[in-house]
């Protein structure tokens, strides 16, 4: 049965799993005999950007949805820390005064929630300036009024 296969601790196998940069790494003798490995992306385009990174559009709706996430997060995260600071309990600041580690917990939690919420709600922003630069670019086109003479 090995011999219908190929051996698979042959030398072919091994240098073909060797090969870095192909899209498949497979044994040569699970390949077709006259196929060769493709090669990995020249140096100069490893490093370019991906084209959907800088082309990516963003529906009307989605782009809404996260302008108002980043407005909602502004809300609630600078009312939380205002609730925070203001605390009476006990839990945020103990007798002398002095922050507790419950505080500086609640308000890392805070400040990390409201630079993420800012930046969702910069993306939708710009998905809604995008959409809106792109209306104003291409005006939608009368409907032409087709008579028929029938």
């Amino acid at each position: 049965m090995a011999e219908a296969f190929g051996a698979v601790g042959s030398v072919e196998a091994v240098e073909a799993l060797k090969v870095v940069g192909t899209s498949v790494n497979v044994p040569a003798f699970a390949r077709d005999a006259d196929s060769t490995p493709r090669k990995s992306a020249p140096a100069d385009r490893r490093m370019e950007p991906l084209p959907i990174l800088g082309r990516m559009k963003l529906s009307r709706p989605v782009s809404w949805f996260l302008l108002a996430f980043g407005v909602w997060s502004w809300f609630i995260w600078i009312t939380f820390v205002k609730n925070l600071w203001q605390d009476g309990s006990g839990l945020a600041f103990d007798d002398a005064g002095d922050p507790t580690a419950y505080f500086w917990v609640h308000l890392l939690l805070a400040v990390a929630s409201f630079l993420l919420g800012t930046a969702i709600g910069v993306i939708g922003f710009r998905g809604v300036r995008a959409l809106r630069r792109e209306a104003a670019a291409h005006p939608p086109e009368p409907p032409s009024s087709s008579s028929s003479a029938s």
